[in-house]
Formats: C-alpha cells, structure tokens, sequence
C-alpha cells in the first residue's frame, strides 16, 4: 500500500554524501543546514541517471519527511568530491588539461568494472578498443561505481597503455 505523503514536507535540501553502497541499494546524505540523515534510495539516484554517487560528493535534492525519517524524492544537482589541485593519475601528469577538457565526450557502455579492483572498462560506440576506467577518475566525477551495460559519456586520450577516459559522467548528466 502506498504511503501518503505530506506535499507541503517537500523542501530543497543540499548536503554531502555521508556513504552509498550501490549493492545495499541506498545511502545517506548530511544536510549542510543539520538534522537527520536524509536517505537517498537508489531508484531515486537512478532517476537523476547515474547508479552509483561518490562518497563526499555535494547532492542538491527534495526531500520530504516520513514517519521513518528524511527521505530523498528526486536529486536535482550533483557535484563532485573537492580534491587537491593534483592529477587524479600520473598518466595525467604531463597532460595540458584545458586541451583535454576542449575534446568531445564521447558516448560508451560500461563493459564490466570491479571497484574492488579500482578499474574496469567500457566500449565508445563505433569503436572496438577498449577504454581504461580508474576508480579515482570516476570519484572525480562524482561516481562511485558502474553497472555492466550503463551508457556514459567520457572524455578519452590516448594513455601511456591505451586508451583512458580521463572524465566520466553518467549518459543523463551529459545530455542535460
């Protein structure tokens, strides 16, 4: 049976991802204004296009209350976790970034990725290699983790290995 929800609960909420297992299914944010943690579902997280949110991340959402807490009703913003002025990668070192950034995104599906390895890979469309995945650029770009078959757009260069996505967003997000 449906729960009725209370239309005037409904507020604008930012805050910081606290932690989310995309295997439990759900999450917790911290509001920037305090309070209960507010739970992000990942039905909800999948209607924004994206499985997974890196931990630290800052989520702009609406959220109502229930009778079992603070829950999340849609995302509406994701930014990424702050990191130092460093390269995520040191096959990114020597890299002039504004020319990288200057590059299309290109469209792709997640072939396979482990995040207890910390990589996998993904195909771009019309292409047959296969693009190099790190944790720590998906961190950068606000994920956490990637479901076999998901669409993505990246950003591409040719790596000291191969090919690499050096930006990674969820297909959704790039799109907007």
């Amino acid at each position: 049976m449906a729960e009725d929800v209370n239309l005037s609960s409904m507020q604008t909420v930012r805050g910081v991802v606290k932690w989310f297992d995309p295997t439990k299914g759900y999450g917790f944010i911290l509001s920037d204004e305090g309070g209960p943690d507010i739970l992000l579902h990942i039905n909800v997280l999948r209607n924004f296009g994206q499985s997974s949110v890196a931990d630290g991340a800052v989520v702009k959402l609406i959220a109502h209350g229930t009778a079992r807490g603070v829950q999340a009703v849609e995302v509406l913003e994701i930014e990424p976790p702050k990191r130092e002025d460093m390269p995520v990668l040191s096959d990114f070192a020597d890299l002039d970034m504004s020319e990288v950034n200057s590059q299309p995104m290109e469209a792709a599906r997640v072939k396979w990725f482990d995040k207890g390895k910390g990589f996998g890979f993904a195909n771009v469309f019309g292409r047959s290699e296969d693009v190099f995945l790190h944790v720590e650029v998906l961190r950068q770009s606000g994920l956490a983790d990637l479901q076999p078959g998901e669409a993505l757009a990246m950003r591409v260069i040719e790596g000291k290995r191969g090919r690499m996505a050096v930006e990674v967003l969820a297909w959704e997000a790039a799109v907007i």
